[in-house]
């Protein structure tokens, strides 16, 4: 079978276990991606019943990257829904249940336990300040480091529509302080704090400090 992104990022976060880049890399994939989530009945609407296995390690609901591993686990018509990683994290967050990311089908099977959903839940509701400010020097951007500016370019994909273009330069503020300024031209009415935070993210799962970028 095709390797997957999600079966990549693994790969890259097992290779070496003491690379933060690469482990958040691999939470940004689940959060962004979209899964198949086995359900113990067929959806009503909004309402999903996930089935939820009791196990040594803990309880965990099974999610799959591609219907068809979905299928291989379980050897039958199975109900599910398909829903994005971050949206699978908002409904167990607090609830004590982890996740079974492609059981026994895949190389990127793992057990990912409940207080990391819970993390990956409060890193995904984070917003950025909103602050009114003039530029008194605009310049070519510094040096950046390459994965945020490959997280920023895979998370940018995703918003597709929001907005025209986006420009990355550099600023120099009324106070004197330095930053790198990510312009978006031509977003939708409605869209600026949904842009923004998702530069934010590419931040955070960069493992760089969220106030390098404005």
């Amino acid at each position: 079978m095709n390797e997957t992104p999600l079966d990549a990022a693994h790969a890259r976060m097992i290779k070496d276990t003491d690379d933060d880049a690469a482990r958040l890399g691999f939470y940004e994939r689940l959060a962004d991606g979209e899964f198949f989530l086995l359900l113990n009945s067929e959806a009503k609407a909004d309402n999903i019943d996930p089935e939820v296995f009791d196990i040594p390690e803990g309880r965990f609901v099974l999610v799959f990257d591609r219907e068809y591993r979905l299928a291989d686990f379980t050897s039958r018509v199975a109900p599910f829904a398909a829903l994005s990683g971050r949206s699978i994290a908002k409904i167990l967050a607090g609830k004590g249940i982890g996740l079974g990311v492609n059981l026994d089908v895949a190389p990127s099977s793992i057990l990912i336990p409940s207080d990391a959903v819970d993390w990956l839940c409060e890193v995904l509701a984070y917003r950025p300040d909103e602050v009114t400010e003039t530029p008194q020097e605009i310049f070519s951007p510094a040096a950046l480091p390459e994965r945020f500016v490959t997280a920023l370019d895979t998370k940018l994909a995703t918003a597709t529509g929001l907005a025209k273009m986006a420009y990355l330069i550099g600023v120099r503020w009324q106070d004197g302080r330095n930053s790198h300024l990510l312009c978006f031209v031509d977003a939708m009415p409605g869209s600026e704090r949904s842009l923004a935070s998702a530069a934010g993210e590419a931040l955070i799962f960069s493992g760089l400090d969220a106030g390098e970028v404005d």
